[in-house]
């Protein structure tokens, strides 16, 4: 008995080996010369900083003791020690309701609410053709689903695409065309007009769809009364060839199955993505109207549609919850240039959106307990405040100690962004966790000036990623 025991044992270790094998294997025969440069590169250069820790121990001593020794360096450190105690706190706090953290199992057909699935479609050729197709396939009952496609005033064959799912879809979908561009937001405020489902779905038109992502999506509003708005969980679409996608794609992972899965918990998921969420219609028609009014600085708001909805229900009083189990795969920038225009824009209406919460996250706006949503408000109003400050000690930081900055920076990288590889490892694929690494040091050194420069712009209008897609 003991040996056929120790004989499974060893089968089972030399599986669990040739698996392992296996995916480093497929790892290099699907990654091109540039990603394993790009990804071993990530790794010599934090084994070489934390061979310069070694060798500068000295002067990093002799740099501390500079810091305290006077008025600014100390202030500096003392808030920078408490901001760090904050940060480790609310890590603490967020692990501990991910933990607490239960996706919603699909509800019956019988139970199911009718639904409107809005699609905008601006420049996106084909795309919404795959779209609305994969929509049309899920496993929702078709008599309590209503698809609607809206060209935004597409510039290139949007239009004649949607006219081709149409001919295939027949009555499944509704279409309509925008005179002229006018934005996201008025595209979405159309199919919220038209729509007549108990629940909006919105979902872009470069994204994806499982067959069970629909009802798996609407079931919390079923099962929870109170329950305003739910999020989607969004991966990459686009991460075979290039190396942002897939550093992107393991940024996702820890944005939504840790941070929403946490928020989820509390029943205050900050923002509802645009590229899958799903809305009450009863919540929608209450901020309908100032929605789409919306101005921020006199101007009116043309980005971040998704977070305000978010905030306009999060403010009713709603829970606004995260289902892991309702994915949608969506297409992501390529390029550094579309990817830091991106963030721009996610920036800015952070920016807007964290101001309209503040008017209302201290005060009495929904039943139950409200601390954890403050603290989810505090934590997002610290990194923007603070952006500036650190901005400024970065700057000072590499002029004179630029062998300290480097080596310290990197040692940081590679013990912070550790938690996301292991999330991401445990989640999906060990190999492809490690992009995490390389994702960590393009954003550290390439878009820290994000944030600082989405507060100094907040004001400007403009998607700007919405150009005419690339021929493949």
């Amino acid at each position: 008995m003991e040996n056929t025991l120790s004989d499974q044992k060893e089968k089972e270790t030399v599986k669990e080996k040739a698996s392992f094998l296996n995916r480093i294997k497929h790892f290099f025969e699907t990654a091109d010369a540039w990603g394993v440069f790009v990804m071993g590169s990530t790794f010599v250069l934090m084994l070489g900083a934390l061979n310069l820790i070694v060798v500068l121990q000295n002067d990093f001593e002799q740099f501390n003791l500079e810091r305290m020794t006077t008025m600014l360096g100390s202030t500096f450190m003392y808030i920078a020690g408490g901001l760090f105690l904050f940060k480790a706190m609310f890590f603490i706090y967020t692990v501990y309701n991910y933990f607490r953290y239960r996706p919603i199992a699909s509800v019956s057909d019988e139970e199911l609410p009718t639904c409107t699935v809005i699609v905008p479609a601006y420049n996106e050729g084909k795309q919404v053709y795959h779209t609305l197709i994969s929509l049309s396939e899920s496993d929702f009952p078709k008599d309590k689903l209503q698809l609607i496609a809206i060209d935004d005033g597409s510039q290139d064959d949007t239009w004649r695409w949607i006219q081709e799912a149409k001919k295939e879809l027949g009555d499944c979908v509704s279409i309509y065309k925008q005179p002229k561009n006018k934005g996201k937001r008025h595209a979405l405020y159309r199919g919220f007009n038209e729509g007549n489902g108990e629940i909006f779905v919105t979902v872009d038109s470069d994204s994806i769809v499982d067959k069970d992502t629909l009802r798996n999506l609407v079931s919390p509003f079923v099962t929870n009364k109170e329950c305003g708005a739910v999020a989607g969980n969004i991966r990459v679409l686009n991460n075979e060839k290039e190396l942002l996608p897939k550093m992107l794609d393991v940024s996702f992972v820890l944005s939504f199955e840790f941070v929403r899965s946490a928020e989820s918990s509390l029943k205050s998921v900050l923002c509802t993505p645009g590229a899958l969420a799903a809305y009450r219609s009863e919540a929608v028609y209450a901020c309908l109207p100032a929605w789409i009014n919306q101005t921020f600085m006199g101007k009116p708001s043309d980005i971040g549609e998704d977070r305000a909805m978010t905030n306009m229900i999060l403010k009713q009083g709603y829970h606004v919850l995260f289902q892991r189990n309702a994915y949608a795969y969506t297409n992501v920038p390529e390029k550094y240039k579309g990817l830091y225009k991106m963030f721009i824009r996610w920036g800015r209406s952070n920016v807007r959106e964290n101001i309209e919460m503040s008017k209302y996250v201290f005060k009495n706006f929904r039943k139950g307990p409200k601390t954890g949503t403050r603290l989810l408000f505090v934590s997002q109003f610290l990194k923007i405040i603070m952006s500036y400050p650190f901005l400024v000690f970065m700057i000072f930081f590499v002029i004179t100690h630029p062998l300290l900055f480097l080596s310290s920076t990197l040692v940081s990288i590679l013990v912070l962004t550790t938690f996301p590889v292991i999330f991401y490892a445990k989640r999906y694929n060990l190999t492809e966790s490690f992009w995490a690494y390389s994702y960590s040091i393009l954003y550290t050194f390439g878009l820290f000036w994000i944030t600082p420069y989405a507060i100094a712009t907040a004001n400007r209008r403009g998607w700007l990623t919405r150009g005419l897609p690339k021929k493949r």
